[in-house]
């Protein structure tokens, strides 16, 4: 009898540890998980404000079975994105929401998204990221150990400076333009006469500050909340680029979820690229007006103003192709557009 007891003792005991095992992988229906993810803008800017709402979505969808935290400026990754895409890939970050164009160093296509002037509107915009060449775009990152689960929209980039209102390319001659570390922005800016320096998003606003640079550009949300309005005077509405927030996942641990999970993670994802492209769009005026009465002098470029841009930008997409790395890949995504 004490043999029967003692066995059924070790098997409980047993059932007891495996049952504990698995708490936290995401492996059994019912066990909760918790994920950190990564954003690298501030609280108050639109994409941490959006990564926030994700992380309720995602919660309420799954009864509360997935808990995310939300951590904005980088600071999971040490402000350095390159090494943030690694840390993803390699699992020592969960989550990760950074801009399509600080993927292109590891793909070149991604710049396809950002040639200058490709897209009409927003919601041509959004189209082309629901289509099949950007999916392909996103299954790419899987190679890196990344899961992609989808593309948030960004507002199409504006320009500041403290030199002088921008109405037309030539107006940019001899303006020390802070762009991203990518060839793409060097070319299209280089080419209209500016000084382009490539510089982290993190030194750019001392460098506005001690006039190291005369300019950059950025999203309007970007602007507000970076308060640029305090070293710049200047604000064109050029809307001369767009980019996309690719919301990443180590494969690893979006692998170990269970298919439910793993279903409300990319239907959470797809619903906030609606929801942040609606607030981006009620947002935008209002954030223009609060920059205006801070005392930036701002000027949109007309539908004329504008064409100069564009025929500049037309210009250049033999050297947009050799960026891009593929041809046939560029030629699909004029012809998406309309603009082959």
């Amino acid at each position: 009898m004490k043999k029967i007891i003692v066995s059924l003792f070790s098997v409980v005991a047993v059932i007891a540890l495996i049952g504990c095992s698995k708490v936290g992988e995401g492996a059994e229906k019912g066990d909760t998980v918790t994920f950190k993810l990564a954003t690298p803008d501030p609280n108050s800017s639109p994409v941490t404000m959006a990564a926030q709402k994700f992380a309720e979505v995602v919660e309420e969808k799954s009864d509360g079975s997935i808990q995310i935290s939300v951590h904005a400026n980088g600071s999971l990754y040490g402000g350095d994105p390159s090494a943030a895409v690694k840390q993803l890939g390699g699992g020592s970050l969960d989550m990760l929401i950074l801009s399509t164009s600080l993927y292109t160093n590891f793909e070149p296509k991604f710049n396809a998204i950002s040639i200058p002037y490709l897209f009409d509107d927003t919601d041509q915009f959004i189209d082309f990221l629901n289509s099949d060449i950007s999916e392909e775009l996103l299954y790419s990152v899987e190679d890196m150990g990344i899961k992609g689960l989808g593309y948030w929209t960004r507002e199409f980039r504006q320009i500041t400076n403290s030199v002088q209102p921008i109405t037309q390319p030539s107006d940019l001659d001899g303006i020390k333009l802070r762009v991203p570390n990518n060839s793409l922005w060097v070319e299209f800016f280089g080419d209209s006469g500016t000084a382009t320096t490539p510089m982290d998003f993190g030194e750019v606003y001392n460098a506005l500050q001690l006039e190291t640079i005369d300019g950059q550009e950025n999203p309007i949300g970007v602007i507000e909340s970076s308060q640029m309005h305090e070293v710049q005077e200047y604000l064109t509405l050029s809307n001369h680029m767009a980019e996309a927030w690719l919301v990443g996942m180590n494969q690893e641990k979006f692998n170990e979820l269970t298919e439910e999970q793993q279903e409300i993670l990319l239907e959470a994802s797809q619903e906030i690229q609606a929801w942040n492209a609606k607030e981006e769009k009620a947002n935008t005026e209002e954030t223009i007006d609060f920059l205006e009465t801070e005392g930036m002098q701002v000027n949109k470029l007309t539908k004329e103003q504008q064409e100069m841009f564009i025929e500049n930008s037309k210009q250049l997409y033999p050297a947009f192709r050799e960026i891009i790395g593929d041809e046939a890949f560029f030629d699909e995504v004029l012809e998406f557009v309309g603009k082959n």
